[in-house]
């Protein structure tokens, strides 16, 4: 059976804790041996007072539930994830999208052994232009550091994710 997908909608306190289980069923299906670093009750409380506080969040949902997430600031991605069951059905893309129309450049970071993250952000224009060790984030998983600009003949599109 295949879901609707609804539009990007921008997401409030009242999704944090559906936004918290997207980040937490992503994050440790890519990265299993990260798993388990906090408890659902602590992912839900970070983005309920820390992500949809400090970010403009958006979100797709796939029949009832929310699919996919992203949350971004001027001129950062902080979060990016979408269920395993709707990878490859351009959620990913979608909400890219959302963030790159706000901006004429971004960044973020994804850990190096996150090979699925490191081929969609370089297939979207993104390029490495960092790499550490790991000393500096909660994991200390090595990590690096993405960017990209708009290219110079592209404008930016107006979008409701900045009203």
């Amino acid at each position: 059976m295949i879901s609707e997908l609804s539009e990007p909608v921008r997401l409030t306190e009242q999704h944090a804790q559906a936004a918290a289980q997207v980040h937490r069923r992503s994050f440790d299906a890519q990265l299993p041996w990260l798993s388990g670093l906090h408890t659902p009750e602590e992912d839900t409380f970070y983005f309920r007072n820390h992500v949809l506080r400090d970010c403009t969040v958006w979100g797709i949902f796939a029949g009832d539930g929310l699919a996919g997430i992203i949350a971004f600031r001027p001129g950062w991605v902080d979060q990016l994830y979408v269920l395993p069951e709707h990878q490859g059905k351009g959620i990913g893309h979608t909400l890219l999208k959302v963030a790159q129309a706000n901006s004429d450049e971004l960044q973020l970071w994804t850990f190096q052994k996150n090979d699925a993250a490191r081929r969609f952000y370089e297939k979207h224009g993104f390029a490495a232009v960092e790499f550490t060790d790991g000393a500096g984030n909660e994991e200390r998983e090595p990590d690096m550091r993405y960017h990209w600009r708009r290219p110079a003949a592209e404008a930016p599109t107006p979008s409701a994710a900045t009203q």
